[in-house]
């Protein structure tokens, strides 16, 4: 039992301190959860007493690490594999095989995210579920992406070995089928399977999302499950609004039982299986038909602004119906500071339809380059791939030693599966930007991805370096309001690091 010195008014400074620090809210219910974590935090630090180590906390500034190392101790670690049977029979008998259906005949992509991954049971439930629908999965290109706020789920995770603990309610099948067995008693996720899965920190509350930065944009389905009841009403509201976001419209969301009020999710409809209630996005078009869409008609760019570039008619496909705009059409920078707005609110189908409208306007050439950066970032967020390359391919056309036009033309790239053509375009952005972090940052990641130790720790250690000539707070060009401070801590958390001297 704690301290009785421990007092109501510490946990309330403490709760506030938590709050604003990590994004993790314990109000007065919650109070026991934060005095175990915190005495587990305490010995961890190497303080003899939680009071002690609240007391530093509170009146000094502690190490990134060391809040690493309290939240790690205030989030719960509970999951396994094959959890919640009502919702996996939704999944598997519904939601899989409808988006699997209505993507079979297009680019063959699905996207998923699991937020609030723990130590990866979801997501590699959902690559096992997919493995057995999908015979043809080698033909598809299928993104999951895991995210949590605890880096040491998302060691074990990337690890990806298990104890028996987390096959208990597993069915039988699973650990003969998809695991090796090792000597200590742990099972070893076959690599077919771990390869599907991709995991990173991100911080729901504080960091940003969607964005194609860290792969959180234009899912088909997102899981965010026991995650919520860590969050204040103020920041659920946040979350799930940047959520929302993330999701294409038609896309699905998931969350648990105990969160799953309507009140709270006014984005999507509630569709209601036995015993589970999932959430699927509203389509804008459904409520507000009565505007057709708007095409680029002609170039957007007269001969004479770059002699060098050849106008070319720009013929996205159509783009849904909204209310009109509420600006002079003839006036570019009212135009584009709308569709900026727009696109903070996450309305990205509204932001294409203003910027091509735009497009079609006699405007300063600098404006159509803002366009065209800021339409392929939405088409990329509405899933629309081909539109988002189509603009990137032009924004180069008429700025080819813009760097900025590259690295977004990688990350389209890389969300359709070309890495080896991504590639090139990281490299081509580095040679016309040799500082760009978030360049290396990628290529690192890739080589990662595909086995390339040596080069994804040169790659991220020379990110490492040019971070250091930022301040932590500033956020990076190109980076969807990433700083230098969170993208610092995302490469010092990745265990391929430690063989770094």
């Amino acid at each position: 039992m704690m301290p009785s010195t421990l007092h109501d008014s510490h946990l309330l400074q403490l709760s506030e301190f938590v709050a604003e620090k990590i994004g993790l809210y314990f109000p007065r219910e919650r109070w026991d959860d934060l005095k175990r974590g915190l005495a587990a935090a305490s010995q961890e630090i190497g303080f003899k007493s939680p009071e002690a180590c609240m007391e530093w906390l509170l009146t000094s500034t502690p190490e990134k690490a060391h809040l690493q190392i309290l939240a790690s101790h205030l989030t719960i670690g509970e999951t396994y594999f094959f959890r919640d049977k009502p919702l996996l029979e939704a999944l598997t008998q519904h939601i899989l095989p409808g988006l699997i259906s209505k993507n079979r005949s297009r680019e063959q992509r699905l996207r998923f995210w699991c937020a609030g991954c723990c130590s990866g049971e979801e997501a590699y439930t959902l690559a096992i579920l997919l493995h057995q629908l999908l015979p043809d999965l080698r033909d598809w290109q299928i993104t999951i992406t895991a995210t949590d706020i605890n880096l040491r789920f998302l060691e074990k995770a990337t690890k990806g070995f298990y104890s028996e603990w987390s096959f208990r309610n597993a069915p039988t099948w699973l650990k003969k089928r998809y695991f090796q067995p090792y000597a200590d008693g742990r099972y070893a996720l076959i690599p077919e399977i771990k390869q599907l899965v991709n995991f990173g920190h991100l911080n729901l509350v504080e960091d940003a999302y969607p964005s194609l930065a860290n792969n959180t944009n234009a899912m088909d389905l997102v899981f965010c499950r026991n995650v919520l009841m860590y969050f204040s009403p103020t920041q659920t509201q946040k979350v799930i609004s940047n959520l929302s976001k993330s999701i294409i419209e038609g896309g699905w969301l998931l969350v648990s039982p105990s969160e799953a009020s309507k009140a709270l999710f006014p984005q999507f409809r509630s569709v209601h299986y036995p015993g589970a209630i999932l959430f699927q996005k509203n389509h804008p078009s459904i409520t507000n038909p009565s505007r057709p869409s708007t095409a680029i008609t002609h170039p957007p760019f007269a001969a004479s602004a770059d002699k060098a570039y050849i106008p070319r008619p720009f013929k996205p496909t159509a783009v849904a119906a909204f209310q009109p705009i509420s600006v002079k059409a003839n006036d570019p920078s009212a135009m584009l500071a709308l569709a900026q707005s727009l696109y903070t609110q996450g309305n990205y189908a509204e932001v294409a339809d203003t910027l091509c409208e735009m497009i079609n306007q006699k405007a300063p050439r600098h404006s159509y380059l803002e366009a065209f950066s800021l339409l392929a970032r939405a088409f990329a967020n509405l899933g629309r791939l081909k539109d988002a390359l189509l603009c990137c391919d032009r924004w180069i056309a008429a700025d080819k030693i813009d760097a900025a036009a590259y690295y977004m033309r990688a990350l389209v790239l890389m969300e359709r599966g070309d890495v080896k053509q991504a590639q090139t375009s990281f490299q081509q952005a580095i040679f016309l930007r040799p500082n760009f972090v978030q360049a290396y940052f990628s290529l690192g990641s890739i080589a990662h991805h595909c086995g390339k130790t040596a080069e994804a720790c040169k790659h991220f250690s020379i990110a490492q370096r040019l971070l250091i000539t930022y301040a932590p707070e500033e956020v990076l060009p190109e980076s969807d309001n990433l700083t230098a401070g969170q993208l610092t801590d995302i490469i010092n958390a990745m265990p391929i690091m430690e063989t770094v001297s």
